[in-house]
């Protein structure tokens, strides 16, 4: 027999209000944690800036000395072997400058202290759960951090260069030099970088679906086609549009997809069982 928790037993349960005051303390802690996180990012504003935010604007950053070995020795010419980039960074707001610290720092504060805001999501919800399904509280966080970090890396090192490139050279005319505002680079990389290490949560979020019934393992196979579509517009949207482009990123999405399907079976598999219990 099971043994019934604290948070299990029906005398303890919580009314809606102290279940919102409970998320109000969680989401309090969470964003403290990505103050503090984007308070030390802040402070190494060198580091933030002429390393990783400005690194994929010079031509001897990593993704482009890759691609370029990879075109060179497949034959192609993609457009990536290159000593310097087309344009210019600038800011033309009194404020500009100051404003994109801040908000680079909050941005680099949510990715680092992610998985503490995982912790405080998980120690929420895990009241509602059984026992054994709390004991798996460190793997869920360990694996939803790893699938957000793996995410933030792709969209630095493979999203991040090839819109930057794309963009970066494109011209509607020789008469027309490209001087890109501050923050419309700093855009660009955030959202590549965030689009990315959510879409990667997409394992994470087919487990849940799965477990409350939305969505099962032979419906996610009979919408595989439709799902191909979906990835392709995807990729489309958050990519240059080039074909070449839009492959590379549709690839591992498609895994992911791939990956989901199996953990669906698997979870599926194991609502079964219960339900025959």
């Amino acid at each position: 027999m099971e043994k019934i928790g604290p948070q299990e037993d029906p005398a303890n349960e919580m009314s809606f209000l102290d279940h919102l005051e409970e998320l109000r303390w969680h989401l309090i802690r969470a964003t403290l944690a990505v103050v503090i996180a984007g308070g030390v990012a802040f402070l190494l504003k060198g580091f933030i800036f002429d390393v990783l935010l400005f690194g994929p604007s010079k031509g001897d950053f990593f993704s482009y000395d890759m691609l370029c070995r990879i075109s060179s020795y497949v034959g192609i010419d993609g457009g990536f072997c290159f000593e310097e980039m087309p344009f210019r960074i600038q800011s033309r707001t009194m404020g500009g400058q100051f404003s994109a610290h801040v908000w680079t720092s909050i941005t680099a504060g949510f990715i680092i202290a992610f998985p503490y805001v995982i912790y405080e999501f998980w120690k929420f919800v895990a009241p509602a759960m059984h026992s054994t399904e709390r004991k798996h509280a460190k793997g869920f966080i360990f694996i939803t951090s790893v699938l957000f970090f793996l995410g933030v890396l792709f969209g630095y090192y493979v999203v991040t260069p090839l819109s930057i490139n794309f963009l970066g050279k494109y011209q509607v005319s020789e008469t027309v030099f490209n001087d890109f505002d501050l923050s419309s680079y700093i855009g660009l990389v955030r959202a590549s970088v965030l689009a990315s290490g959510l879409i990667f949560e997409l394992p994470i979020v087919i487990y849940f679906l799965t477990k409350v019934g939305i969505v099962t393992p032979d419906f996610l196979k009979k919408y595989r086609k439709y799902a191909l579509v979906i990835v392709l517009i995807l990729s489309a949207i958050i990519t240059p549009p080039d074909i070449v482009s839009q492959i590379i990123v549709a690839i591992p999405v498609l895994v992911l997809y791939e990956v989901s399907i199996i953990i669906s079976k698997i979870m599926y598999r194991k609502e079964e069982e219960k339900l025959k219990k």
